[in-house]
């Protein structure tokens, strides 16, 4: 298990022993978590046909880098779902805004834009002064704000509740915070997501979620993508499908229907939404891996393994693009901001170190280096789909578009609302 989803079942009552401890001799429950464990390994077999058939651009690539900021002001590392004060989160809230462009506005992609994180914020952890301040960040072009959701924790929870807490943030941050993106100038609401715990669907064995038609739920109440994938080599919640962009082919009010979709491919607009946009899933062996032995590649950005070239070399092999388009190539990685025990990660020497290197070196690996939100991303996957060509950088309004003001009334509400209605 990799660190960042190892810290998500830290974090959580219930989480399952180690390994280590189900490998304790004489005890047999530990020992079939053990075995329980590795059948989570179900992507093995898709990674390595991926290995044997997928061939990364030999040529000059565009790297389109997103960064999905699980952004979590209340988060108190190892201590299960306890919550930091508030004048604490307020605290950790101010330093972000205050330090963040100081670090990103040094280091400018070939179009000139800084790295911008996507904030995921979680809607069951709503707080208004909290989010005026982060809206404001991303106004002044630090970010964009999408919906993170943590459910089902104590007990399953209901579409019926699930639909009402995704439609009551949403219209928050739309209606209150001037916050989220528009298709073609329609007066409804869109938005990424990412699910807390992973549990997408209900595809953890029914912890973290309970909903199995969620992915249904989230098409009605105007979610155009879902950036959740990657968990971890070893979480009951990751699927077999890895590094894909594409739509799902199972119905929506499956379990788990994005276990199964059809690749984005040039030439064909997507119909089916959310789209499945995954980041990197992958392992390396001997000398490439940073402990020597064996890494575990799942895009996160943590303390202990901030971004790196090696980890670079590893996104870009797991070569995510729209098929018959694979010089744009799409990374999509994923962090804790608020967690003070990231901070290296995020914000500090290595993170920046990180950053002169990437561009710095660009010319020399022939790569172009793009940074974008979700929404950036999804809008340059969506053009792609279409067609189009040239820089991707000039795509990232394509379809979605943020609001142009601030004023929108409570008349343009609706409480049901799917991409391109």
């Amino acid at each position: 298990m990799t660190e960042n989803a190892a810290k998500h079942d830290r974090n959580n009552k219930g989480a399952e022993p180690s390994l280590v401890k189900a490998t304790r001799p004489g005890n047999r429950r530990p020992r079939k978590l053990l075995f329980s464990k590795l059948s989570y390994s179900r992507w093995l077999p898709f990674y390595a046909w991926q290995v044997i058939t997928r061939r990364p651009s030999c040529g000059p690539a565009h790297l389109i880098i997103a960064v999905a900021d699980h952004f979590e002001p209340s988060i108190v590392p190892g201590k299960g779902r306890a919550h930091a004060p508030y004048a604490e989160q307020e605290r950790r809230l101010q330093e972000w805004c205050r330090e963040y462009p100081k670090v990103a506005d040094a280091y400018r992609d070939s179009d000139g834009r800084p790295l911008l994180h996507t904030y995921f914020y979680p809607a069951e952890q709503y707080e208004k002064s909290l989010m005026e301040r982060l809206a404001d960040h991303c106004h002044q072009g630090w970010g964009e704000v999408e919906i993170h959701l943590h459910h089902g924790l104590e007990k399953p929870d209901t579409a019926e509740n699930t639909r009402r807490q995704l439609i009551e943030f949403r219209d928050s941050l739309a209606f209150t915070h001037g916050c989220l993106s528009y298709i073609d100038g329609s007066a409804s609401p869109q938005y990424a997501f990412v699910h807390g715990n992973f549990a997408l669907a209900n595809s953890a064995g029914g912890r973290a979620c309970g909903v199995d038609t969620e992915l249904q739920v989230l098409a009605d109440t105007g979610c155009y993508a879902d950036l959740t994938m990657p968990a971890a080599a070893l979480h009951r919640a990751q699927i077999s499908k890895v590094n894909s962009l594409y739509e799902c082919t199972l119905p929506l009010t499956q379990r788990a229907a994005h276990r199964q979709g059809r690749d984005l491919n040039q030439g064909r607009s997507p119909r089916v939404f959310p789209l499945m946009i995954q980041g990197p899933l992958s392992f390396s062996l001997g000398p490439t891996a940073r402990n020597g032995l064996v890494h575990l590649e799942n895009g996160s950005l943590t303390g202990s393994n901030p971004p790196t070239l090696r980890r670079l070399r590893l996104w870009k092999k797991a070569a995510i693009c729209v098929q018959g388009r694979p010089e744009w190539i799409f990374i999509k990685l994923y962090c804790h901001g608020m967690d003070p025990t990231d901070y290296d990660a995020v914000l500090g020497g290595p993170f920046q170190s990180f950053l002169a290197e990437l561009i710095g070196g660009a010319p020399d690996r022939r790569e172009t280096i793009h940074f974008v939100t979700a929404r950036e991303m999804v809008n340059i996957i969506w053009a792609a789909c279409d067609g189009r060509d040239g820089n991707p950088g000039e795509y990232r309004d394509y379809r979605l578009k943020l609001a142009q003001q601030a004023s929108l009334t409570s008349s343009s509400h609706s409480s049901n609302t799917s991409v391109g209605s």
